[in-house]
């Protein structure tokens, strides 16, 4: 599209932003339409990603696929670091990491509405000692199989009491028309029933699955109510929902157990982080943070809610924007152009 557009009128300013992550160079030239897509994205003023590696993989992409189309008789690409000559344009890439409309959840967090609804979930569940939450679309990359799989061997090898714990699976529809979602959602179902199979009592299941969406102020209640947010991802480009369970803590509780395959990893550095391809280390992530003390648990939010709050979604729009702005003073040698922004989104390029 930037390229289409870029043809039709040549005058526009073109930013082009990927809220998903770019893929791996090897696994990316497998694509028989690889040239012609970078190729079109090109066509923007500004690319942005949310990782420098994402930024760093399009770099190298660029250089070699328009390169080899030079040849072709397309115009020529030249690239250095953060920036990439197309012609006369240049073409400046860079990571601006996204976020969220942190004070506003904070603020909701906190009214008495919330803080009610939450209680009542608790009550609703029981009031275990450990309530763990989980909340993602209902997708093979979301990892909601291995933190699954994880609650059931740490309840087998007792390293967590099942008549203490509560897992809360809310999964919003995805996809639901093709086969192998289809056959997902029957495998996570049959986890679920397994769990509760083996570990729950009568009237007292380990784990409470809803399939289905969830109102905006009842998810805000779950996060102000959850001690253990389950974010476990295979990959993910940011993954906001890590953010909006720290920017509903303004309390100091709970814990975060982080895939290190998300893009929120590189700025939650305070959450319990594992590699989701190892269930080992994802249980005892899992283990840690249900077993933190009370100081501990304040020192990690404080150090997360911090870093949340200070970095928001309008900093992330007017880093990329001002950097969209800037590029219409660049000059056609590309000594203006933007390096790889690897500093929080409100640092400008």
């Amino acid at each position: 599209v930037p390229k289409m557009l870029r043809m039709l009128r040549p005058d526009l300013r073109i930013g082009f932003f990927l809220h998903i992550p770019f893929p791996p160079i090897e696994l990316f030239l497998q694509n028989p339409w690889r040239t012609e897509i970078v190729e079109g994205l090109l066509g923007a003023d500004l690319i942005g990603f949310h990782l420098p590696g994402g930024a760093q993989n399009f770099l190298y992409l660029a250089r070699r696929l328009a390169g080899q189309a030079t040849s072709k008789g397309t115009v020529g690409v030249r690239s250095r670091f953060g920036v990439v000559q197309v012609g006369f344009r240049t073409v400046r890439v860079g990571a601006f990491p996204i976020s969220i409309d942190s004070g506003e959840l904070d603020a909701k967090a906190r009214s008495k509405a919330i803080r009610a609804r939450a209680a009542e979930i608790r009550a609703e569940l029981g009031n275990p000692k450990t309530v763990m939450l989980g909340v993602d679309r209902l997708d093979y990359t979301k990892g909601i199989d291995v933190r699954l799989t994880a609650l059931s061997e740490l309840l087998a090898e007792k390293r967590l009491d099942p008549h203490d714990t509560v897992m809360v699976q809310l999964a919003t529809p995805s996809r639901e028309r093709v086969d192998s979602y289809i056959k997902m959602r029957a495998g996570i179902e049959q986890l679920v029933g397994n769990i509760n199979g083996n570990f729950a009592e009568v009237g007292q299941p380990v784990v409470q699955y809803l399939h289905r969406p969830v109102p905006r102020d009842d998810l805000i209640a779950f996060f102000v109510a959850a001690d253990v947010m389950l974010v476990t991802p295979l990959r993910d480009g940011m993954n906001l929902v890590a953010k909006e369970y720290v920017a509903c803590r303004n309390d100091l509780g709970g814990a975060l157990v982080l895939s290190e395959f998300t893009g929120a990893a590189a700025e939650l550095k305070s959450a319990y982080q594992a590699n989701p391809y190892d269930l080992d280390g994802v249980k005892d992530a899992i283990e840690a943070a249900v077993a933190q003390t009370e100081q501990e648990g304040r020192r990690r939010m404080r150090a997360l809610r911090r870093q949340v709050l200070a970095h928001d979604v309008d900093k992330w729009a007017r880093s990329f924007l001002g950097a969209l702005a800037e590029q219409a003073n660049t000059t056609p040698s590309g000594d203006r152009g933007v390096e790889l922004v690897s500093a929080p989104p409100g640092k400008k390029s």
